[in-house]
């Protein structure tokens, strides 16, 4: 396979953005730990709906190490003990620390699935989500409508902590609203005076959702502000250069990496590299990219059964092959497959000489890139000190952070 070397001064795939980037120095950024947990580097995947499964997170741990953060679990559900959601809450034997994220409303609801997951020994690490933008949570007063009430916020996150102890809690949230409406201010202070053992900051509000660039300063805000827990930055992670540069610029402790692996696993090794001083090993050739692709398909038919797995496998046939020459043609057919044997025959029908183009660096993937107009109940705005929990139907089985 033809694949490009990396040279650090002269390179095709660092980015205009990333040219001046060095890798870390000796000793330029402390260990980072999340309670008892401490990370062997400063990266966290993600927690994304439908994405981070066990067969995502297999996928990922095999190019570095890291925290490999759960789909998000709604409490409630949890605690009704729904079949589905039980099942999106394991973990395979060898994953370790077992990281799950917790998406609730209620003080009571989230204190007893937590109850429960400790009570069984199923989590090593919490993670709570209030920056979920979807409206039709937002206007029923859940995700990121609750920072606005800080006392709420409280709430929810002193039932988690007590819950959870000595297991290790963290939060994550947005910047606010709207340009008009900021909470992570609030959020951060929160977080740490509820016994958080970290924070971290998604750079952007809930009506910018995946639009435009994250605003890093607002994580170097954050940090300046909460100083006695770690830090993590969330927002435009593309290549393991901007890891770098989010952390110099913010002073941050770590970061979170979300849209930027999706199709492109490997990038936990880019920054696994960057952070040991090193380049960053060749971009995957297409045959490169194939193997992995069989193993995610492989490893989600076996999880979901071969129907329900091909078709989750999908979205990340499309992220996989986006960039490449020629990619939207063959995504024709590598979407419309059913069985393993017939998306292996449409891989290896593609050249794996094919290079990963350098102008597919910082392609994004994922959700859509739109603004929007913020929904909040009725009067929400009226008594931010209010502390009644939104009723059941902020909290459903479907939204994400």
């Amino acid at each position: 396979m033809i694949c490009y070397s990396i040279n650090l001064m002269d390179s095709r795939y660092i980015s205009q953005l990333n040219r001046d980037v060095k890798p870390a120095g000796p000793g330029e950024f402390a260990p980072v730990s999340i309670g008892p947990i401490q990370l062997a580097l400063p990266v966290v995947l993600a927690p994304m709906a439908g994405i981070t499964n066990y067969p995502f997170r297999t996928v990922c741990r095999r190019f570095g190490a890291g925290l490999y953060v759960s789909e998000m679990i709604t409490a409630r559900a949890l605690v009704e003990k729904n079949e589905k959601t039980l099942r999106l809450a394991e973990f395979s034997p060898e994953e370790t620390p077992r990281s799950l994220q917790i998406y609730g409303v209620d003080p009571e609801y989230v204190g007893k699935a937590i109850e429960f997951l400790v009570s069984e020994d199923r989590v090593d690490h919490i993670d709570l989500n209030f920056g979920c933008p979807v409206r039709k949570v937002t206007r029923k007063g859940g995700g990121a409508a609750i920072p606005v009430k800080p006392r709420l916020l409280a709430n929810i996150v002193r039932a988690a902590v007590q819950a959870a102890a000595p297991i290790p809690v963290t939060i994550k949230f947005r910047m606010g609203i709207d340009d008009n409406l900021m909470t992570f201010s609030d959020a951060g202070r929160v977080g740490q005076e509820e016994g958080c053992a970290a924070v971290a900051l998604h750079a952007r509000t809930a009506a910018e959702l995946y639009s435009g660039e994250a605003h890093w300063e607002a994580i170097a805000s954050l940090k300046s502000q909460v100083q006695h827990i770690p830090v993590f930055g969330n927002g435009d992670i593309w290549e393991a250069w901007d890891a770098l540069r989010m952390m110099r610029q913010t002073g941050c402790d770590g970061v979170v990496v979300g849209r930027g692996c999706l199709g492109r696993p490997w990038l936990f090794r880019d920054l696994a590299d960057v952070f040991s001083g090193r380049s960053p090993e060749d971009p995957p050739c297409f045959g490169q990219v194939r193997e992995v692709m069989l193993e995610h398909a492989t490893l989600l038919a076996e999880w979901f059964g071969e129907r329900l797995g091909l078709m989750s496998f999908r979205k990340h046939a499309t992220w996989y092959t986006k960039g490449f020459p020629g990619s939207s043609q063959w995504r024709q057919s590598l979407t419309h497959v059913e069985t393993l044997p017939d998306l292996e025959k449409a891989l290896h029908e593609l050249s794996s000489d094919l290079e990963f183009p350098p102008e597919a660096m910082r392609i994004k993937r994922g959700k859509k890139s739109r603004r929007q107009r913020v929904a909040l109940p009725e009067g929400y705005l009226d008594d931010q000190f209010d502390e009644t929990p939104p009723g059941p139907d902020a909290e459903t089985a479907d939204s994400g952070g």
